[in-house]
């Protein structure tokens, strides 16, 4: 099975490395020195690596045949893909693969069915669950542990503990009402100047 696990960014320095943007738990194992990989477009590659490295917070990578700027530029927003056994797990006990997540139940802790997991995006501030509801809309869901409560894979379902507004329109409703209020305040306001 196919993971995508980074993409590469624009060319850092003269000497053919590229920033990456990470896109897997395991960058050290997935993006270390002789790791062969696919890429998005395939025409790209296969790409080996050659040399990795963090340089201010930011990996930095250089590909063999890649020498200079110019080269690392053609390569910029190139996906990197890892082939990856499919039985295979993460090595910490609460990270997951996006494709074990694809296609989860989500469901409240009473067991309301809110839809199924379609999409994962992943942000830099955290990551996020694109849910299909029944009905045909979508809702996102912050892969968070204050909201995920549990990631049950045998029984596919990722069950939510969503604060108010998640995933309903009470909060906009709330929000509507006091918006009416304040409106209806100024209006009186208004009159009662009028009157003076």
């Amino acid at each position: 099975m196919q993971l995508v696990v980074a993409r590469i960014g624009r060319a850092h320095g003269i000497k053919g490395e590229v920033t990456v943007e990470v896109r897997t738990d395991e960058p050290e194992l997935r993006l270390g020195p002789g790791a062969v990989l696919e890429t998005e477009p395939a025409s790209a590659g296969p790409l080996t690596i050659e040399t990795g490295r963090v340089h201010s917070g930011r990996l930095l990578l250089r590909f063999e045949g890649v020498k200079d700027r110019t080269g690392a530029e053609a390569l910029r927003n190139i996906l990197l893909i890892a082939e990856v056994d499919p039985t295979e797990l993460p090595e910490e006990e609460d990270e997951y693969y996006d494709h074990q997540l694809m296609d989860l139940d989500v469901v409240l802790e009473d067991g309301t069915e809110i839809g199924r997991i379609t999409e994962i995006s992943h942000l830099p501030s955290q990551d996020l669950f694109i849910v299909e509801r029944p009905d045909g809309t979508e809702v996102m869901i912050p892969f968070v542990e204050e909201i995920v409560a549990e990631i049950d894979l045998e029984e596919q379902r990722c069950v939510i503990t969503p604060p108010p507004g998640l995933i309903d329109d009470r909060a906009e409703i709330a929000s509507a009402r006091d918006a009416e209020a304040g409106t209806d305040t100024d209006a009186d306001a208004e009159a009662g100047a009028e009157e003076a």
